[in-house]
């Protein structure tokens, strides 16, 4: 039987414990701080801030260009829209709106922009090359959520007074449909395949589930918290992972997410996040949901796999939106 050396079999099992463990995905969040009016810049595999820049008033609704070069800011107050350089977060232009403007979306070819302007029941048409307005469609009193079909043909606007999602063809800037959901719609997302649009009602506390197709609803979500009231259940915010089968859906001031399955429309769990959790986004990887915490002043960053929060990360006052760019 050969003999094998104590010390080199010690030797090589610490030169395996020693080679470099695999890193995790490194990208890079950006949170509006709507009482501060800057944003938080958040390293996702430090879980910290590493930069706070300041912008416009009352910044809220924020996206990236496709590019992910540019972060495209809603700053409310100033009733225009700011782009910052995402390397550099220095200012590059701003972009006219109406006033108040919340929530925006690109089409999914990256040019127009779509604005919801609280204050005017309009959605604002933006070229973002030659910042200039190319249209303006009516819609409900109080728009606010922002939802483009995965083709980009169909965009859906939500009323918050209305309590409508309005059902709009990208290529005519008309609406075509209008379907009554609950009290205060915030707001509307689609399921990658593009075959259910879910709109999150706030005083409703319910989220309704439609058919694209035929603008039928489908089924309702309605949710029950052991120990909390169901004054303080108000879904606003809502993420649907790549494949399809598992929405998240932010509870305002019940401090939870709610696990949802797409197909059987029923909560699964309920995660508790910090104080009236507002908006989510995912990491590129759909690794990890992150949510801002308005009234708690941070973030919570969910591991998706495990359905567990693994971190709390101090912002500025008020984080309202957030986005994850792939670096």
């Amino acid at each position: 039987m050969k003999r094998i050396k104590v010390g080199a079999l010690l030797l090589g099992t610490l030169s395996a414990l020693a080679l470099p463990m695999p890193a995790a995905n490194a990208y890079t969040a950006f949170v509006t701080n709507e009482k501060d009016n800057s944003v938080s810049v958040i390293d996702t595999e430090k879980l910290e801030v590493i930069k706070t820049f300041p912008v416009g008033q009352r910044p809220r609704g924020v996206i990236l260009s496709n590019d992910a070069k540019w972060l495209i800011v809603c700053t409310s107050d100033d009733n225009i829209i700011q782009v910052y350089d995402t390397k550099t977060y220095q200012l590059i232009k701003t972009l006219p709106s109406g006033p108040d403007p919340e929530l925006l979306i690109l089409h999914p070819s990256g040019n127009p922009l779509y604005v919801a302007n609280e204050d005017d029941n309009l959605v604002t048409v933006v070229d973002i090359q030659s910042g200039k307005i190319i249209g303006d469609i009516p819609v409900g009193v109080e728009p606010e959520g922002m939802g483009m079909s995965p083709d980009g043909k169909v965009l859906v606007n939500t009323s918050e007074t209305t309590n409508m999602a309005h059902f709009i063809d990208t290529t005519t800037h008309k609406t075509f449909d209008n379907v009554l959901v609950d009290s205060r719609p915030r707001v509307a997302i689609f399921n990658p395949a593009g075959t259910q649009l879910w709109v999150s009602s706030e005083i409703g506390g319910t989220v309704t589930v439609i058919n694209p197709a035929d603008r039928k609803v489908i089924g309702k979500v309605r949710f029950e918290i052991p120990g909390v009231t169901k004054e303080a259940i108000q879904p606003v915010g809502v993420r649907i992972t790549q494949d399809g089968k598992t929405a998240f859906v932010a509870l305002g001031p019940a401090n939870r997410v709610a696990v949802i399955d797409t197909e059987t429309l029923q909560v699964k769990k309920y995660l508790l996040v910090g104080q009236r959790v507002w908006q989510m986004a995912f990491t590129p990887d759909g690794k990890q949901l992150l949510t801002t915490n308005g009234a708690s002043n941070d973030v919570s960053v969910i591991d998706v796999a495990a359905l567990k929060v693994i971190k709390s990360i101090r912002t500025g006052r008020y984080p309202w939106g957030i986005v994850v760019a792939p670096f």
